[in-house]
């Protein structure tokens, strides 16, 4: 992708005779939260940016030209549900920017930047109310349009506020940024149409009434692969410029988490048939997701691990997966690495990789390098069974240059004497999905028998390193099994809680749009 325009020249108005380019406000919190973790994610978990240059310098492609009014993005990785209080003046903040943008020179647009499954103490629909606040700030007829992360949800009140709604079209998530500058794009051209006097897209919505995980939907295989495969060819067909398939996200327990369709374009016909007709794709392929590698129990993972001739053999841990939400410090595996004997032995090398535990880290930094000390690991946010793990340890390496703050590799001892498993502790809670990560610790991707990960797919970096992996079922905020976490709000019936669903209809489908803005 290019590189982004300088946001000077992003906002300039013009001024050779052209129509005045279209007057964008941008604004979001982006999170994932689990509403299973104990984890409950504040302010400094998130990544804070104010203004219209810091927001527009994020995206690594070149805006469309219009004006921008960038008031507030927080970015964070997934975690638990949203302090209100922080919620809250995050909200207002960005409400009273763009009512005060909006007073100033009426706005065309406003990009709502958002992840799409961000779930805040005591709201049912965070996103959905976000909005709302943001609509009575800015009036009816600012054109509004959004570009989330596939595994966010699409309440009817997210729909009935947004008139163009997009989502990606790959799990891992490698078109993100490609996803938003589709968004971008399209909204850029419907606010200038509207301001001109034309009609705004037509859009529908069909809700599917299937919640599954992402380590079901990967893009990698079927039946994902082929239905976002053709995706595309969808959108190339007269009256439609875009569909989205949204997975939902299974591990909120809320009415509004389920699989969601939608369309929009310029023919209402076109629109709703194609949304109508996408959502009976994914009902008939309902029973056909499955994960995207083999799984087991962790102990059945480990043991094919050690039994394998390839080198490395990932184990996802995930139950416990930070990138969906998962505390990040449970110990159910650690346990397990630690009492195996091939790697108490050193005959088996193995690497832990990563618990947050603040209190281990800061001792790990206090010993030093080659320092030697008795530690508890892990289980300080969740602390089910078996709880904190004690361990001898020695510093083999150290590391605060990255988004873990302080970080910690630790080889683990028998006594005086090495075993073969390595663990690293954190500061902060964190994803190791890139290979930048381990070097700042001076470890490989590749370079111990068996790495443990807490994750669910692997991502290109881990799934390019390992030899062979397999997706372990843990327990945790975060867990694979969706039945044994205990969903009691979500709409029923749904799959996989329910042995089968009714297929969507017509009379499923929720349209709006069309008309010209007064």
């Amino acid at each position: 992708m290019s590189q982004s325009t300088h946001p000077a020249e992003a906002t300039r108005p013009a001024t050779d005779g052209t129509p005045a380019r279209p007057r964008i406000g941008i604004a979001g919190i982006a999170i994932e939260s689990s509403t299973f973790t104990p984890y409950r994610s504040g302010a400094d978990d998130f990544e804070v940016l104010r203004g219209t240059a810091a927001i527009l310098g994020r995206y690594p492609f070149e805006v469309p030209a219009a004006e921008y009014v960038g008031v507030l993005h927080a970015r964070a990785l997934p975690g638990g549900q949203l302090a209100r209080e922080v919620y809250e003046g995050w909200k207002r903040e960005i409400t009273d920017g763009l009512a005060a943008a909006h007073a100033e020179a009426p706005l065309d647009g406003f990009f709502f930047d958002i992840h799409g499954a961000m779930s805040v103490e005591g709201l049912e629909d965070a996103e959905g109310d976000l909005l709302t606040a943001i609509r009575a700030a800015i009036g009816p007829d600012v054109v509004v349009g959004t570009a989330m992360d596939l595994h966010g949800n699409v309440s009817h009140t997210l729909f009935e506020g947004c008139d163009l709604l997009t989502c990606y079209r790959h799990a891992p998530h490698i078109d993100a940024w490609e996803t938003r500058e589709r968004g971008l794009r399209d909204l850029v051209e419907a606010a200038a149409r509207v301001r001109d006097g034309g009609a705004l897209p037509h859009k529908a919505l069909v809700h599917v009434p299937i919640l599954l995980p992402g380590e079901k939907t990967s893009t990698r295989i079927e039946p994902a692969r082929t239905i976002y495969g053709g995706i595309p060819a969808i959108t190339q067909r007269g009256g439609i410029t875009d569909i989205s398939y949204w997975i939902g996200f299974a591990w909120a327990d809320q009415p509004r988490c389920q699989a969601a369709i939608v369309a929009f374009g310029d023919d209402e016909a076109a629109v709703q048939e194609a949304a109508l007709e996408l959502a009976g794709t994914v009902w008939q392929a309902r029973h056909d997701f499955e994960f995207v590698a083999p799984t087991g129990t962790f102990e059945e993972c480990l043991d094919q691990a050690i039994a394998s001739e390839a080198r490395p053999f990932w184990i996802s841990d995930s139950g416990d997966n930070p990138g969906a939400g998962g505390a990040d410090d449970t110990t159910y595996c650690l346990a397990r690495l630690a009492a195996r004997e091939e790697i108490r032995s050193g005959a088996v090398s193995a690497l832990m990789v990563a618990l947050v535990d603040p209190d281990t880290t800061d001792a790990a930094w206090q010993a030093g390098v080659g320092g030697r000390l008795e530690v508890q690991v892990g289980a300080r946010i969740d602390a089910r069974d078996p709880g904190p793990v004690p361990l001898r340890v020695e510093v083999a390496a150290l590391d605060e240059s990255g988004p873990t703050g302080r970080a910690a590799a630790l080889r683990v001892l028998d006594g005086e004497s090495p075993t073969g498993l390595t663990v690293v502790v954190t500061g902060r809670r964190s994803q190791w999905a890139r290979h930048e990560m381990f070097e700042r610790l001076g470890l490989s991707m590749t370079g111990f028998d068996v790495v443990t990960v807490k994750m669910g797919y692997l991502e290109p970096d881990q799934y390019d390193a390992a030899a062979d992996w397999l997706l372990a079922l843990t327990p945790g905020g975060v867990d694979q099994d969706l039945v044994r976490l205990g969903h009691s709000r979500i709409q029923r019936p749904m799959i996989p809680f329910d042995a089968e669903i009714p297929a969507p209809s017509a009379a499923d489908v929720l349209a709006g749009g069309g008309r010209a803005r007064r």
